[in-house]
Order: structure tokens, then C-alpha cells, then sequence
């Protein structure tokens, strides 16, 4: 099990998360690997993630319910060095988990790769862009990259695939 440092606050970090530690932890991943929480199983995690990967690129599309004052408040928690908490339900997913999309964990560890490659090259091709977030509204690049670093540790702890720093 990997034990990465968490740091929100550091851009090389999240690069290095993205780019590499962040898949390389999820090789362990194996359908029947249970969650320490949620109801989630390891596909709909990986197909969750990717989706959130591909909102970040506008590749897919959600409407942010939040109203704007309450979401500038709610985007200090990108800046503020700790983790999603346990409990956190994205309010674009409160009525349940879309449809898996794959045929199995293997063909959704594919996309999700290539997803994190697309963002990646995003992030350099196109440094001003935004994208909505279902609970921030829009955001740039850098948000994106606080969000999907906060969002991948929050789910390699719930699959057992990250150790929580003491």
C-alpha cells in the first residue's frame, strides 16, 4: 500500500500525483477490492473519477446547483490542506451513481488513463480555460487540479489503496 503525501498546496505534487503515483496506486485495484466506506464498488469509483476528469476538459457537461455567493465559499476548500471528508455526496450524483459505461474494471482503468493524459495536456494547451464543476461553478485549470488531487486521495483511501497520514 503506497503512502503518498498529501499537499494540495503543492503544484509538483499534484503534477507528479496525476501524472503517475495516482495510477500507479490504482494497479492494485481489483473488482472484489471492497471500500473502507460508501457503497461504491471499484468500477463506479473508476468510472467516477473518470467522469470528473472529463468535466474538467469539457468533454462532459453538469450544472452547478450551487447558488454563486455560497460557491466562492465553498472553493477555500480547494486551498485548504486537508482531505475530502468520508462522507462528501456530490450533489450532481445525490440521486445514485450513473450506469456503468464499461464492460469491466480493466476497460474503465483504460479510459480513466487516457482521461488523466487528456487533462494533463489540457492543463498545458490550454491554461486559461474553465470548466463547471458541479459544486464549485466554473473554474480554471489550477481548481481542476486541486479538485481531481483532493477527489483521487479521497477515493485511494476509501479502496484501501493509500495510507491515511498520521
Amino acid at each position: 500500500m503506497a503512502t503518498i503525501r498529501f499537499d494540495v498546496n503543492d503544484p509538483d505534487l499534484r503534477e507528479t500525483f496525476l501524472g503517475q503515483l495516482f495510477l500507479d496506486a490504482l494497479v492494485a485495484l481489483r473488482d472484489d477490492t471492497p471500500p473502507r466506506w460508501g457503497r461504491m464498488t471499484a468500477q463506479q469509483m473508476i468510472e467516477h473519477l473518470a467522469w470528473g476528469f472529463e468535466l474538467s476538459t469539457g468533454r462532459a457537461e453538469v450544472e452547478c446547483p450551487i447558488p454563486e455567493a455560497k460557491r466562492e465559499r465553498m472553493k477555500a476548500f480547494l486551498y485548504d490542506n486537508r482531505p475530502s471528508p468520508h462522507d462528501f455526496v456530490n450533489p450532481a450524483l445525490a440521486g445514485g451513481l450513473p450506469p456503468l459505461r464499461y464492460a469491466g474494471l480493466a476497460e474503465a482503468k483504460a479510459a480513466l488513463r487516457v482521461e488523466v493524459d487528456r487533462f494533463l495536456d489540457h492543463v498545458r494547451a490550454n491554461p486559461g480555460a474553465a470548466h463547471t464543476h458541479p459544486v464549485f461553478g466554473p473554474i480554471g485549470v489550477e481548481e481542476w487540479s486541486r479538485t481531481h488531487f483532493k477527489h483521487a486521495h479521497h477515493h485511494l483511501l476509501q479502496f484501501g489503496l493509500l495510507d491515511e497520514e498520521r
